[in-house]
């Protein structure tokens, strides 16, 4: 299919400023569509969920569109679908529960790749327990983490494993469905943090081998509103802490006080905006509707692929041209996300040259504080550019311009 990036662009109010953003791994900007579905879903009543009147109605229909839309994205059962605050508060919820099954001899691992919102909680929890910590180790040169890493940290009493579905910091996408099999095969659950690789590629629960999966609306063109994908009767053997009132029925049982029903609509509408990127089979109608659209979002995001790594090769045919760039992203297999670091030069100072051009590209580890330290860059990170379904080829121009005019002109140190 082809893909239209400029009609995209077209939908999306904040990019009227001008800039060219390469900031979306951080947050990407939002749809029309989306912001409308939190203005109706507020301009109409709502209660808490029920049956009895409109408002309790209301509530009862957001909730239940909101997990058949992220079960469609997700590959899941919208049973196994679990609404949070953020990604992160998910995963610390999860940890908690499951190191109550935990205790000395236990061996929890975690990765040097990830966003420390899939390392700290499960480490915190390990600690409470009892339990050990292992690691799981990248090839910094390469930005590589292998199934030789992965073997390196399983153990005969590993329970958990947690490992990015995609590399906030350099991109790089591990072979989930591989992993998936050693870490089953040693007898322990795996836990995916699929908050970059979600927002770039099509995602399948089971495919991918995971337990768990989180991510984040957010980072899709959605509001800001973690998601739990797992499978219902696994969820089903877990008891979190809750309120006693409160049901005990699986998803909800994991989803503390009331939902926030205009994030959950607007979720929906994000799936359904990524969902119209792609036509409805034999040209029918989209508009509305929710036939079809696991198969939807397979295509939208394949087209979304191709456009994206495409305006990728296209920064990295320009970066190489420069002198005094260092591109830290280097996997085979990548998300559209290059870390760049500068030789005699800061990278934070190579921001806010390219914000005074109209290029916003921020500077920083990104809480992925073990890779960039284990990539030798310290706290610091680098510049990150990183590349969404609105990209566009003139940004490109207008990120490499920036960047030649602040290396020509910011002489470089010892």
């Amino acid at each position: 299919m082809s893909y239209d990036v400029h009609a995209v662009r077209a939908q999306i109010p904040a990019l009227k400023s001008g800039s060219a953003r390469f900031d979306a791994p951080g947050g990407t900007q939002t749809p029309q569509p989306v912001i409308d579905a939190i203005v109706h879903a507020l301009a109409h009543p709502l209660a808490v969920r029920g049956v009895q009147n409109e408002g309790e109605r209301n509530a009862e229909a957001i909730v239940a569109g909101a997990r058949s839309a992220l079960a469609d994205l997700l590959g899941a059962d919208p049973r196994g679908i679990v609404f949070g605050r953020s990604s992160t508060q998910l995963t610390y919820d999860l940890a908690r529960t499951l190191a109550k099954g935990w205790g000395p001899g236990d061996e929890v691992v975690v990765s040097r790749l990830d966003h420390d919102s899939n390392i700290r909680p499960w480490i915190q929890a390990a600690e409470a327990a009892g339990a050990t910590v292992r690691w799981i180790e990248f090839d910094a040169a390469t930005g590589e983490l292998t199934l030789d890493h992965v073997r390196d940290a399983l153990g005969e009493r590993t329970r958990l494993v947690a490992v990015t579905g995609a590399s906030n910091l350099i991109g790089t996408r591990p072979d989930l469905p591989a992993i998936a099999a050693l870490v089953h095969r040693a007898g322990a659950l795996f836990h995916v943090d699929a908050v970059h690789l979600a927002a770039h590629a099509s995602v399948e629960l089971d495919a991918l081998g995971a337990d768990f999966l989180t991510c984040s609306a957010y980072k899709f063109l959605g509001p800001h509103l973690g998601v739990l994908a797992s499978r219902p009767e696994l969820l089903e053997t877990l008891h979190p802490d809750k309120l006693l009132p409160s049901t005990d029925a699986v998803p909800e049982r994991f989803e503390l006080g009331t939902l926030p029903y205009e994030l959950l609509t607007a979720a929906r509408a994000a799936v359904d905006f990524l969902a119209g990127l792609a036509p409805a089979p034999g040209g029918a109608t989209t508009e509305g509707g929710t036939a079809g659209r696991r198969a939807r979002l397979a295509a939208a995001f394949e087209a979304i692929e191709a456009h994206e790594d495409a305006l990728r090769e296209r920064v990295e045919t320009g970066l190489a041209a420069l002198d005094g760039v260092t591109v830290h992203s280097r996997a085979a297999l990548r998300t559209p996300t290059l870390l760049l670091t500068f030789p005699g030069r800061s990278a934070a100072d190579a921001s806010r040259h390219l914000a005074a051009r109209g290029v916003d590209a921020p500077a920083g580890s990104f809480y992925a504080l073990e890779a960039s330290r284990h990539l030798g860059l310290g706290d610091a990170g680098g510049l990150r550019v990183g590349l969404a379904p609105y990209s566009s080829e003139e940004d490109v121009e207008l990120l490499l311009d920036a960047l030649a005019d602040y290396l020509a002109t910011t002489p470089a140190g010892d």
